[in-house]
């Protein structure tokens, strides 16, 4: 099953925060903020004014930043991917 977005939607899959240490501590997931930088894995077709559609900026392949409470997480193929419209990314890396 694959996962088309609709719209102005974007799939992103997230990156990994990188494994983080605080002296010889290591911090717990639970501990751990929610990573704000993935990778387009697909993009919708665009959102709609005046009857017209109007192509989304991002691409598959970029990598974005994205607001930190942004879009619906959900899981593909045991991967966390966020759905997320392109209003809510702030930039694109790189």
């Amino acid at each position: 099953m694959a996962i088309k977005p609709l719209a102005d939607r974007v799939l992103i899959k997230q990156l990994d925060a990188a494994e983080e240490k605080v002296g010889s501590l290591f911090i717990p997931d639970s501990a751990k903020e929610k990573p704000q930088e993935g990778k387009v894995e697909a993009v919708g077709p665009g959102r709609t004014e005046d009857g017209k559609t109007i192509p989304l900026e991002v691409k598959v392949g970029d990598r974005v930043l994205y607001g930190k409470y942004s879009g619906t997480e959900v899981k593909h193929d045991g991967q966390e991917m966020l759905i997320v419209r392109e209003s809510d990314i702030l930039a694109i890396v790189g």
